[in-house]
C-alpha cells in the first residue's frame, strides 16, 4: 500500500471538477494521450516535444511526475488532495490512467478515484505529515513516516496516528529546564540523543532564525551543555547527542564528550556525527553559525541506490530503467565511491565495444561533502545533473540532484511571493484610496518628505493607517475591521520572521497567515 499526493493546479483550480468527477487530474496542457507510452524516455520525449522551450532539467521533472501518474500509481493506494479551503480530501485509486480527448485542456489526464472523506481538517494532521505534503510538485509519493498507514487512519475517521518512529521521550521535554535535568540523572556513558526538529521544540521553535539560535546557545552556554554535532548543522531531522560538555573531567581527566566519542551505545547517526565533530571544541571556537550546507537537503541524507564494483553492466542497466535513473553511483565493498555509470557512458562504452563491462563504462563522479556550503555545489549540479554525497569516512550517504535543488528553492522562494503580493496589493488599494498627506502622517515627521506614495511604507505601517476609524471607512470594505488588522499583524511578524536566513524550509502550517491574507485581499480587490 502506498500513499500519493496529487494536487488540482497551482491554486486549485481542477479542485471542483476532481471531487465532483471522482477523478485525479494531472494538468499538462497541450500534451497528448500518454495511453501506449510505456517508459520514461518515451513519456520525456513527449513532454520535450509538447514543451519545446523549456530547459532539460524541468522537462526531467515533469516527466518523473508524469510517469509516477501514468505508471507508479496503482488501483487501490491512497491519494490525498489538498484543497484551498485548507482541508484535504482522502481517496483510493481506482482505475488506471485515462486520456478524456473530449475533456478541456487541463483536464485530460486523469485516473478513477473513490473520495472516502474530503473534509479532514489540516489541523488534525501532525505536522510532520503536513510538511510532507508541502511539496511544490503536482505528483508525489508520502513514503516518509509512516505516511501511508497513517493516512488510512485518517480515512476511517480515526486521529492522525503519528510516526511510528516517533520519540515519545523527547516529546515529554516539554521546556529547557526539563532537558537540563534530563541530561543531569543520565549517567555520562547514556547520553540523551533527540532529533533536531525535537530539540526545537524543547524552546517551542520550528526554524533555526538567528535570533533563536543564539537563545538556545546561551541557555545551552548557562547550563554546561553542548550538542555534538551542533544542533545548527544538518537537516531538522539530523540526531544530536546533548552532553554535559562543561562538568568537570573525570578520575582519568577526560570530558564527557572524550569518553564518548568512541562509544558504541549511541545510535550509529550519533556515532558518526560524534565521530566528526572529533572532542568539544574550546569555549572560544563554540560559535555556532546557520550554514546552508549539503546536508541541509533531504536528499544528501538518504542512501541512493547502488551497484558494486563487480556487478554487471545489465545489473545497473535494469536498475536505472526500472527508476527512471539517469546516473548510478558505483561503490566498493566499504560504501565508497569507485565511479558513476549514467546513459551517456554506457552509450560510449557500447560504441567501443558492444560486450562492454561495468568497468568500462564507469566513469568518475562528482562527490561532494555534507559539511560543503550548498552554494558552491548549485553550478556542479546545474551543469551534471547531480552529485554524490559523502560522510567524514568518505562514504556514499546521498545524492543530490537538479529537481532536488528545483524543489527545495521553490519551497523556499513561495514565501516571499507570498509576501510581496500582499504587499503589492495593500500599496495598490492605500494610494487609491488615500491622500499622500494622509499616508505620510502615519510615518515619524523626519521621515514624511521621503515619501512619495504606499511604496514608502514599512509593512506595519499598513496597521496603523488602516487602524482609524475613518481610514478603514474610506475603504469600504465589508469585512471585520479587526479580524483584519489581527491578520496583518500576524502576516506582518512572518515576513519578519522570514527576512531572517534559516535554513530550514517553511511548512504549509506556518504559511497559513500569508495565504490566508492574501486571499482575502484577492477578494476584496480582485485585479490582477
Amino acid at each position: 500500500m502506498r500513499a500519493w499526493v496529487v494536487r488540482a493546479g497551482e491554486n486549485g483550480e481542477r479542485e471542483h471538477a476532481a471531487l465532483e468527477e471522482g477523478v485525479l487530474l494531472a494538468g499538462w496542457q497541450g500534451l497528448g494521450d500518454l495511453t501506449d507510452i510505456a517508459t520514461r524516455e518515451d513519456i520525456k520525449t513527449a513532454v520535450a516535444a509538447a514543451y519545446p522551450d523549456e530547459g532539460p532539467y524541468t522537462v526531467g521533472n515533469w516527466t518523473g511526475q508524469l510517469y509516477r501518474f501514468v505508471h507508479e500509481i496503482q488501483p487501490g493506494d491512497f491519494v490525498v488532495l489538498p484543497l484551498k479551503s485548507w482541508r484535504v480530501a482522502i481517496g483510493r485509486v481506482a482505475g488506471g490512467y485515462e486520456y478524456r480527448a473530449d475533456a478541456a485542456d487541463g483536464l485530460r489526464h486523469v485516473r478513477r478515484v473513490e473520495w472516502l472523506v474530503k473534509d479532514i481538517d489540516r489541523q488534525s494532521i501532525q505536522s510532520d505529515l503536513q510538511n510532507s505534503m508541502g511539496s511544490l510538485l503536482t505528483v508525489f509519493e508520502l513514503s516518509r513516516f509512516g505516511a501511508a498507514e497513517r493516512i488510512a487512519a485518517l480515512a476511517e475517521g480515526e486521529p492522525d496516528p503519528g510516526r511510528p518512529d516517533a520519540d515519545e521521550f523527547a516529546a515529554s521535554l516539554t521546556e529547557p529546564t526539563k532537558l537540563y535535568e534530563e541530561v543531569r540523572r543520565r549517567a555520562s556513558d547514556e547520553p540523551l540523543t533527540l532529533s533536531i526538529r525535537d530539540f526545537l521544540a524543547i524552546w517551542g521553535i520550528q526554524r533555526r532564525y538567528p535570533a533563536a539560535v543564539e537563545q538556545i546557545k546561551n541557555d545551552l552556554d548557562e547550563r554546561g551543555l553542548v550538542t555534538v554535532p551542533p544542533f545548527t548543522d544538518g537537516s531538522i531531522d539530523s540526531k544530536i547527542a546533548v552532553l554535559a560538555g562543561g562538568a568537570e573531567p573525570d578520575e582519568a581527566g577526560t570530558s564527557a564528550v572524550t569518553r564518548l566519542t568512541g562509544t558504541t551505545s549511541l545510535t550509529p547517526a550519533v556515532q558518526s556525527a560524534m565521530h566528526a565533530a572529533g572532542h568539544l571544541p574550546d569555549e572560544e571556537s563554540q560559535v555556532q553559525t546557520v550554514a546552508y550546507r549539503v546536508s541541509n537537503l533531504e536528499s544528501a541524507n538518504r542512501m541512493p541506490e547502488s551497484v558494486k564494483v563487480g556487478d554487471s553492466l545489465k545489473t545497473a542497466m535494469t536498475i536505472m530503467v526500472l527508476r527512471g535513473y539517469s546516473q548510478l553511483p558505483v561503490l566498493d565493498t566499504d560504501g565508497r565511491l569507485r565511479g558513476v555509470v549514467s546513459w551517456e557512458s554506457i552509450g560510449r562504452a557500447h560504441m567501443a565495444d558492444p560486450h562492454a563491462s561495468l568497468e568500462a563504462a564507469t566513469v568518475r563522479g562528482q562527490e561532494a561533502d555534507r559539511s560543503d556550503d550548498l552554494l558552491d555545489w548549485i553550478g556542479t549540479v546545474h551543469q551534471s545533473g547531480y552529485v554524490l554525497v559523502r560522510d567524514h569516512d568518505h562514504k556514499v550517504c546521498g545524492l543530490v540532484t537538479a529537481s532536488d535543488l528545483t524543489v527545495q528553492f521553490g519551497t523556499r522562494v513561495r514565501p516571499f511571493v507570498l509576501v510581496e503580493e500582499i504587499e503589492q496589493r495593500l500599496r495598490r488599494v492605500v494610494d487609491r484610496c488615500f491622500p499622500l498627506d494622509l499616508i505620510r502622517a502615519v510615518v515619524p515627521r523626519g521621515r514624511a518628505s521621503r515619501v512619495n506614495s504606499a511604496a514608502n511604507l514599512t509593512f506595519g505601517a499598513y496597521g496603523h493607517l488602516l487602524r482609524v476609524r475613518e481610514n478603514w471607512a474610506a475603504l469600504g470594505w465589508a469585512i471585520d475591521q479587526q479580524h483584519f488588522l489581527a491578520a496583518l499583524e500576524e502576516c506582518r511578524q512572518f515576513r519578519n520572521g522570514l527576512m531572517h536566513f534559516s535554513p530550514d524550509p517553511v511548512t504549509a502550517d506556518q504559511l497559513l497567515p500569508a495565504q490566508g491574507l492574501l486571499e482575502l485581499l484577492r477578494s476584496l480587490d480582485p485585479q490582477n
